[in-house]
């Protein structure tokens, strides 16, 4: 089991537009496996490379409650939406916040798998909304994008106030300072 660092909001590494993942390897294997070994540790649904400084077109999902039906798309791209919605978004990289975004309950799109296989699938409702979420991470968007500019400076705030806190509580937890 290989944990990975998340990047964190407003990290401009999340920024990167990640080019075409080309090389269907053991490498893509053990990436595929710190990223799930990763998601499942974090309790999330949906990993980018991206998320973890890796600047690939990868995503791992996994939304079923059991966590036991691993999705993986290489080089993913969506053909079709439709149907918008509103859905409650959380994400990662955006530890502790959630924001109603705008997305498609349904879309068509076509992937490789792990071995390098192409092909194309459908999903709706929240395996739809992972993948629009997940892609956008590919191409350099984050949710909070969606959102407007005083809830995107609230995030970025509670973000900021988050790793001070965590920074005050691991020097207090030093045995060494009084």
């Amino acid at each position: 089991m290989t944990l990975r660092s998340i990047l964190h909001y407003p990290d401009n590494r999340l920024r990167q537009l990640c080019p075409e993942h080309k090389s269907f390897d053991s490498g893509l294997k053990e990436l595929v496996s710190d990223m799930f070994d990763t998601m499942y540790h974090e309790k999330g649904i949906g990993l980018s490379a991206i998320q973890i400084d890796v600047i690939t077109r990868v995503i791992t999902i996994d939304i079923s409650k059991e966590m036991d039906q691993k999705i993986v798309l290489v080089n993913p791209v969506i053909l079709e939406r439709s149907e918008p919605i509103i859905f409650d978004e959380g994400c990662l990289s955006v530890p502790g916040f959630y924001e109603k975004v705008e997305r498609f309950n349904h879309i068509k799109y076509e992937a490789q798998d792990i071995n390098g296989n192409k092909f194309k699938s459908e999903a709706s409702e929240l395996l739809a909304v992972c993948i629009q979420h997940e892609i956008d991470h590919l191409d350099g968007k984050i949710f909070v994008d969606y959102l407007s500019d005083m809830k995107r400076s609230k995030i970025e705030k509670g973000l900021i106030k988050q790793k001070n806190n965590k920074t005050s509580s691991q020097r207090t937890e030093n045995p060494y300072i009084k």
